[in-house]
């Protein structure tokens, strides 16, 4: 459970991307956003423009899934039960775990900053896909 752990960690920690499964009245839809992990609050931020028409979907049901898009290998993280919230906080107050996973973003947040509204994913139970032969489910706990 230890190995599946951290691998959790550094998987949230170093794979920069989601695909973000949402559905409105039985029509699912995903799309692909950048993400970041903040292990203490035990949620998952990403941001997205304001008016964007995710955010009509997620008003109508906050219910998503997600799994983590791998780069160099097939290890990944799956949850199927999350709830989406608009943030109290903004993409400034997270500036930083942005820029230090993804330096690049700094732009965007100097660029666009202003215009876009962060997202918090919540969620407690993940599962880890670790290769072809380790799937297990791991509980998060606050």
């Amino acid at each position: 459970m230890m190995k599946t752990t951290e691998a959790f960690k550094q998987i949230m920690n170093e794979q920069t991307e989601i695909a973000l499964a949402t559905s409105v009245d039985e029509m699912p839809n995903v799309r692909i956003v950048n993400f970041i992990y903040d292990e203490a609050k035990k949620c998952l931020f990403f941001s997205t423009f304001k008016g964007n028409d995710k955010i009509i979907e997620f008003q109508k049901n906050s219910n998503v899934s997600f799994t983590t898009i791998p780069t160099d290998n097939t290890n990944h993280v799956r949850v199927h039960y999350a709830k989406v919230k608009k943030s109290d906080l903004t993409v400034y107050d997270v500036a930083e775990q942005w820029i230090k996973k993804i330096p690049s973003y700094e732009e965007n947040i100097r660029q666009v900053g202003p215009m876009l509204e962060l997202y918090e994913i919540h969620f407690s139970k993940v599962i880890v896909i670790l290769g072809m032969n380790s799937k297990e489910t791991l509980e998060l706990y606050c």
